[in-house]
């Protein structure tokens, strides 16, 4: 099979590779759709990686035995290699799974672990299946485009009577944004890329601030007759956003952080968390119990056409991880047979 690869700075290509075997109760799936995600800073950076990716959807083409899914079935293929037997996973929280597999010493090999290729491995019980009539294209987005903001809104019980500040609207918070609003929302979002700017307002927001803007906590506020919204998520990772949801937030509001950071937020238990009275949450993705609720959205909202920007050829990968680190893009999607 063929796979992606970063083979140096702003270098990729596709190498050849054998087919990765069914194993026990992994199924064999055949991608059709695999979107890009922050690997192109990897590529920038001029890190080699082998295996890229951690989001797909496709066909299931084989099984070592009779399992959660059957040869044939459209699936969703869901992050990480969780046990499946601790009780995060039984509850539907795998992504948090402490006792997750080692891809390789369980299959033999390492190959089939990326998502950036033609085929994958994966534990059948966290491949649910595609509704009919939901494309691969679309079914694509139930990962990381609407995961992550699905779970923290479904947390702070988002719903139309709540105002949200949205930080970041790269393609995690532009999926935050068809989740506020399928939701009924009020949303504002704070973003600095034009790109993004005026594809969140194609999307209804009420209003789009720049992060540079030194009155931006001044004016949400004066949008919410001075209290300060309901709830907030940051999709940006910065701390600088991380400290506005903070200081946006309402008296016994909500605060979630989806946006992976690496730098140290300040925060003042006395003033931010007690007096306040806030609750803060970190969300990774949604409880697989919720993937019928995620599936809606994606069947019914008329916004998530908007969270996929470019489809290219997977032979193409090098022009994809320029055209994603140009930060002009929602989601990119990559088509591995092409």
């Amino acid at each position: 099979m063929k796979k992606a690869v970063i083979l140096g700075q702003r270098q990729a290509g596709l190498v050849e590779v054998p087919d990765p075997k069914p194993a026990r109760d992994w199924a064999l799936v055949k991608v059709h759709v695999a979107p890009m995600c922050a690997e192109y800073k990897s590529y920038l950076a001029g890190h080699r990686i082998e295996y890229l990716g951690h989001e797909a959807v496709g066909e299931v083409v084989a099984v070592a035995q009779p399992c959660k899914v059957s040869v044939g079935d459209r699936v969703v293929v869901m992050p990480q290699y969780p046990c499946g037997a601790c009780d995060l996973c039984v509850a539907g929280e795998y992504i948090h799974c402490e006792h997750c597999h080692d891809f390789t010493a369980f299959t033999g090999s390492p190959e089939g672990s990326a998502t950036m290729a033609q085929y994958l491995l994966k534990p059948s019980w966290i491949l649910p299946k595609i509704p009919d009539g939901v494309s691969y294209e679309r079914a694509s987005l139930a990962l990381c485009a609407l995961g992550p903001s699905f779970g923290a809104f479904q947390r702070m019980g988002l719903d139309a009577f709540k105002t949200v500040l949205i930080t970041g609207a790269g393609p995690v918070g532009l999926g935050a944004v068809v989740n506020a609003r399928f939701r009924g929302a009020r949303v504002i979002v704070v973003e600095s890329e034009p790109y993004r700017c005026e594809r969140a307002g194609a999307m209804g927001v009420e209003a789009v601030f720049d992060p540079s803007d030194n009155d931006a906590l001044k004016k949400i506020k004066a949008l919410t007759g001075g209290a300060g919204v309901d709830c907030a998520l940051d999709c940006s990772g910065t701390v600088q956003a991380e400290r506005l949801c903070i200081d946006a937030v309402r008296r016994r509001g909500s605060v979630a952080f989806v946006g992976e950071c690496g730098d140290d937020l300040k925060m003042r238990v006395s003033p931010d968390m007690i007096r306040k009275g806030l609750t803060v949450i970190g969300s990774w993705h949604y409880n697989l119990n919720d993937f019928p609720r995620v599936m809606k959205v994606i069947a019914e909202s008329p916004l998530a056409v908007y969270l996929i920007s470019h489809v290219l050829p997977m032979s193409e990968i090098r022009e994809a991880f320029e055209i994603s680190a140009s930060r002009k893009t929602a989601k990119v999607l990559l088509k591995p047979w092409e």
